[in-house]
């Protein structure tokens, strides 16, 4: 199997995890992480989650780094 064909594979299976896990993954509180900046104003709401990205970055690091070996 060529490289295009695992990957398709693996995205594929990782979506379908998602898919499959979405109703616990809607419960933990992205967006909303100690860290993360809010700033509400009278007409406007301004969200800059930094500790998500942080997280989520070092995760897919992580699985990368994983499939690489």
């Amino acid at each position: 199997m060529n490289e295009t064909g695992k990957w398709l594979i693996i995205i594929g299976g990782l979506i379908v995890a998602i898919g499959l896990l979405w109703p616990w993954l809607g419960k933990i509180p992205w967006g909303r992480l100690p860290g993360d900046i809010v700033i509400e104003r009278e007409n406007a709401r301004f969200y800059f989650p930094i500790t998500t990205m942080i997280i989520i970055s070092v995760v897919i690091s992580i699985v990368l780094a994983f499939f690489r070996r």
